[in-house]
């Protein structure tokens, strides 16, 4: 799995509570880094961000009000 600078791994014991910041980019190997308190550290989830159809996103038009005459 390629690890990118500023990646923040967090352990998943909730008593440890462990953060860790990459400096420099690489690869690990088969499985996720392991908190020195021994439980598996995860990324936090970050959810995609689709920009594909960002160009068809249009904006509401004003309400006007509508004139009796």
């Amino acid at each position: 799995m390629p690890t990118k600078t500023e990646d923040r791994w967090r352990c998943t014991n909730p008593a440890c509570g462990c953060v860790a910041l990459v400096q420099t980019t690489g690869i690990i190997d088969a499985e996720n880094p392991r908190c020195s308190c021994g439980a598996v550290m995860k990324k936090k989830y970050v959810p995609p961000v689709l920009t594909y159809l960002d160009f068809l996103h249009l904006e509401e038009a004003p309400v006007t009000a509508s004139r009796k005459e």
